[in-house]
């Protein structure tokens, strides 16, 4: 899906994605990131959902969000609580939705001016599929 541009394009927008990956102001991106509005979007080592670690949450937690958006790839999957200890005692947010939710949320909690950090699953897989 494409997506129009608007008055955020100075922070890190989603500006496409689809199945196999994920556009940040026109720059594709094809393997699991992290990205917050002002720190442009960085590889996040995580090959897939069930590989998640109470690590991968803690580099989230470095990054001092207000909310976390986990986008756990083409289906909806919920972590488990203990994963995310480092978020929740800090009174963080995390949602779980699957990776087109989780940038749509992304964009308009961005636009809100949140310091809403996305961390987005993309498991390898062989595939068609283009932008």
């Amino acid at each position: 899906m494409k997506l129009h541009p608007n008055a955020t394009q100075q922070y890190q927008t989603v500006t496409a994605y689809d199945d196999d990956g994920v556009e940040f102001n026109a720059q594709r991106y094809r393997y699991s990131l992290l990205v917050l509005p002002e720190i442009a979007p960085a590889e996040w080592p995580v090959s897939a959902f069930d590989s998640l670690t109470a690590e991968h949450f803690a580099q989230i937690d470095a990054t001092q969000p207000d909310v976390v958006i986990l986008g756990t790839g083409q289906r909806q999957r919920f972590a488990h609580p203990k994963l995310m200890t480092a978020l929740t005692e800090r009174r963080i947010g995390v949602e779980c939705m699957d990776n087109q939710a989780a940038c749509r949320t992304y964009n308009i909690l961005m636009a809100e001016g949140r310091k809403v950090a996305l961390a987005l699953i993309f498991e390898p897989q062989e595939s068609g599929k283009s932008l």
